[in-house]
C-alpha cells in the first residue's frame, strides 16, 4: 500500500504547488491561460502520440482483455448518460456540470496508473497498461468530446448542431495524438528519430504542466463544500468504476496481473487534462478542478482497498 501512496502524493503536490503559485500571485491568474493553451495544443498530444509509438503491442494477446475494458467503457458511459434527466428534474443540474459529471466519472488518469504498475508489476504491467491507453483513450476521447460539445452552457439548452459536434471531434488535438501514435505503432512505422526526441521532449512537460493548471484553476472553497454533482463524480470512478470493470473481468475469464492491472484503471482518480477541456468547452471548470482534488484526495484509501480486494476475492496479483 505503500508504493500506491509514494506513486499518488508527486501528483497532489504539484497541484497544490500550482494552487499555491496561482493564490500567491507569484504566477497571476491570467498568465495560466499560455500554459492552458500550450498543454492542450502541444504538450498533450506529444505524449499521447509517443507512449503510443513506443508500445508493445505485439507482445500483448487480445481477446477478453481487450473485450473486457470496452465492455466496461460502453456500459459506464451509458449508466452515466441514464443520469442526465435524473439529475436534471431532481437537481436542477446544468449542462455544463453534466458534462463534468459524465467526465469525472469516465475518465481514468492513465499516468497515475502507469506510475503504479510500473512500481507494482514492472514491464510486463507496463506493457498492459499501454494497451489499456490503446483501447480506452480514443474513445474516451470521442465520447467526452462529443458530450462535452452537446452539453456545453455556452450553447444554450438546445446544443449545437450536428456539424459543430463534427467539427469540434476532428480538429482536437489530443484526438489527433492518439490516433497517429495508434497508426504508426500498427503500421511498424520508423519515426524518424530527431523529431521522435523533440515529440518526446515536449510530452515530458504534459503531465507536470497540466497538474500545475490544474492547481491553478482549483476552487478550494467548491473542494471543501462538495456539491451534489461532485459526489456523483467521486462515487461514480472511485467506486461503482472499479466494481464495474471488475464484473466484466470476472465474466470474460481474467484474472492474475491482467485482472489487477485492469482495477488500477478503473480506480484511479480522473485524469488532469479533463479540466482543460471543461475549460475550452463550456464545461463546469470549477466543479471539474474540486471534484478531481477530492477524487485525488480520496484515491489514497480508496485505490489500496481496491487492490487489495482484488487480489483477495477474485485472482489479483
Amino acid at each position: 500500500m505503500l508504493v500506491v501512496f509514494e506513486s499518488i502524493f508527486p501528483i497532489f503536490a504539484i497541484i497544490l504547488l500550482g494552487f499555491g503559485l496561482r493564490k500567491s500571485n507569484f504566477v497571476p491568474k491570467e498568465h495560466w491561460r499560455v500554459l492552458e493553451e500550450l498543454c492542450f495544443w502541444i504538450f498533450f498530444p506529444c505524449i499521447l502520440a509517443t507512449t503510443l509509438i513506443k508500445a508493445d503491442l505485439s507482445a500483448i494477446e487480445l481477446g477478453p482483455y481487450v473485450f473486457t475494458a470496452l465492455a466496461m467503457m460502453v456500459s459506464l458511459g451509458l449508466f452515466t448518460l441514464a443520469l442526465w434527466p435524473i439529475l436534471q428534474r431532481l437537481w436542477g443540474t446544468r449542462r455544463g456540470q453534466f458534462s463534468t459529471v459524465y467526465q469525472t466519472a469516465t475518465r481514468w488518469h492513465g499516468f497515475i496508473a502507469l506510475a503504479i504498475v510500473l512500481k507494482l508489476y514492472g514491464q510486463e504491467g507496463g506493457a498492459l497498461i499501454a494497451l489499456a491507453m490503446a483501447i480506452m483513450v480514443p474513445f474516451l476521447q470521442i465520447t467526452n468530446i462529443f458530450i462535452l460539445a452537446t452539453f456545453s452552457d455556452s450553447d444554450g439548452q438546445s446544443g449545437p448542431s450536428l456539424s459543430k459536434i463534427t467539427k469540434t471531434i476532428v480538429i482536437n488535438p489530443i484526438l489527433w495524438g492518439v490516433l497517429t501514435g495508434l497508426v504508426l505503432n500498427l503500421l511498424d512505422v520508423t519515426v524518424w528519430e530527431p523529431a521522435m526526441t523533440m515529440a518526446d521532449l515536449l510530452g515530458r512537460a504534459a503531465l507536470s504542466m497540466s497538474l500545475l493548471a490544474l492547481g491553478a484553476g482549483l476552487s478550494l472553497k467548491a473542494a471543501l463544500k462538495p456539491s451534489r454533482e461532485l459526489l456523483v463524480g467521486l462515487i461514480g470512478k472511485l467506486f461503482i468504476t472499479p466494481a464495474v470493470m471488475a464484473g466484466w473481468a470476472l465474466w470474460f475469464g481474467i484474472s492474475g496481473l491482467s485482472f489487477s492491472v485492469l482495477m488500477v484503471c478503473a480506480s484511479v482518480p480522473t485524469a488532469m487534462n479533463g479540466y482543460l477541456l471543461a475549460k475550452k468547452m463550456g464545461g463546469d471548470a470549477d466543479l471539474y478542478a474540486a471534484t478531481s482534488t477530492v477524487q485525488t484526495v480520496v484515491s489514497f484509501f480508496s485505490i489500496p482497498l481496491v487492490l487489495w480486494l482484488a487480489k483477495t476475492y477474485a485472482s489479483g496479483l
